[in-house]
């Protein structure tokens, strides 16, 4: 059955289209450097949990070892050894994110809404923090503009996902349920 396009989803498909196509140079470039620095995969496919709770595959450019998630834990201290010399930089200015415009092009994703988790954090939800998957999970939100940098908040920590838990998600739940309870359009926008 056909279900209208809302005009957010008009909005996701217009400006992440275009972003991908205006963007294209330097996200090849990108991807060039990380194949060149060490041959591996440009594209990390990590899932996540989205709408419904249904599990979708992220698009982020590769800024770890391979196989990093095998040889660590869930959550990125800045200081992470398994983070490549690339890589830093990428994350330093939030270029590993923009694959993630392909995610709301294709409706895995919204350019805003809540950040889309891993299972074992959305596990753990208790059943207020369900609404968080009411809604399409997104590249921005209160919680990313609030804490830009996880990574430095988490660095030198010798149990990353314990600090992340006690330090991040507190917060990060709370500014995420607001976006649930108050989103609208012209929030989105703004």
């Amino acid at each position: 059955m056909f279900k209208p396009l809302t005009m957010k989803r008009i909005f996701d498909i217009v400006w992440s289209a275009g972003g991908l196509v205006t963007l294209s140079p330097l996200l090849l470039w990108i991807a060039w450097r990380i194949k060149c620095e060490d041959s591996g995969p440009a594209l990390y496919r990590g899932e996540r949990i989205g709408l419904h709770g249904k599990s979708f595959r992220i698009f982020k450019f590769r800024t770890m070892v391979v196989d990093a998630e095998k040889l660590g834990v869930s959550s990125t201290a800045e200081d992470d050894p398994r983070i490549t010399r690339i890589g830093n930089f990428l994350r330093k200015y939030k270029l590993d994110e923009l694959p993630q415009l392909i995610n709301v092009l294709i409706g895995d994703m919204s350019l805003v809404g809540p950040r889309p988790e891993v299972k074992k954090f959305t596990d753990m939800y208790t059943k207020e923090e369900m609404a968080i998957l009411s809604v399409r999970p997104g590249i921005t939100d209160w919680a990313s503009i609030w804490n830009s940098d996880e990574g430095a908040i988490l660095a030198g920590s010798t149990d990353p996902d314990r600090d992340y838990l006690e330090k991040i998600r507190p917060e990060k739940i709370r500014l995420q349920l607001k976006y649930v309870h108050e989103q609208t359009f012209w929030t989105d926008i703004t």
